[in-house]
């Protein structure tokens, strides 16, 4: 049985398809690779919170080895889900409502590696040359965003909440 994207996906009207590919510019823009921003976008703006791969591929007009490549990375940050509706063979992938900040929220062990990593920089380069002044720069912007992220993420949780 087929099915359209306006049953299931995002809606098919061009003003929703502008939007997944505006915003999915720029994620894009803030790192997040091209098709894993076009998918994580598509997902966002469905209306019944999950697509197929089949979907997907529908949606936004491309392969299905696009779409495993995004997934795969998608689910590998912890943006996207992977789950199966009973009696069905198809995977589908859905973010919850709270997934895509808390996937965002989740990153202190990155921050706390590359403060590791660049406090090794400073030590190679030297304390005080001017490598070193940046290196230790860049190392204490990480730690403060490393210490500051879990606190918004709760200040955020309590607003929502509220």
């Amino acid at each position: 049985m087929s099915t359209t994207p306006e049953e299931h996906g995002p809606p098919g009207d061009a003003e929703t398809r502008q939007f997944i590919e505006d915003f999915a510019i720029m994620m894009t823009d803030a790192g997040m690779q091209r098709m894993a921003s076009r998918v994580f976008t598509a997902l966002l703006a469905t209306q019944k919170g999950s697509l197929t791969a089949g979907e997907l591929a529908d949606v936004l007009q491309i392969s299905p080895a696009a779409v495993s490549g995004a997934v795969r990375y998608l689910t590998h940050v912890g943006l996207v889900t992977r789950a199966r509706e009973p009696g069905e063979r198809r995977d589908h992938y859905l973010i919850s409502d709270d997934q895509w900040y808390e996937g965002f929220g989740r990153k202190d062990s990155i921050y706390q590696q590359l403060s590791e990593v660049l406090g090794r920089g400073v030590d190679a380069v030297g304390h005080d040359t001017p490598a070193g002044k940046r290196i230790a720069e860049t190392r204490a912007f990480f730690e403060f965003i490393g210490k500051e992220i879990p606190v918004l993420i709760d200040r955020w949780r309590q607003e929502k909440h509220e």
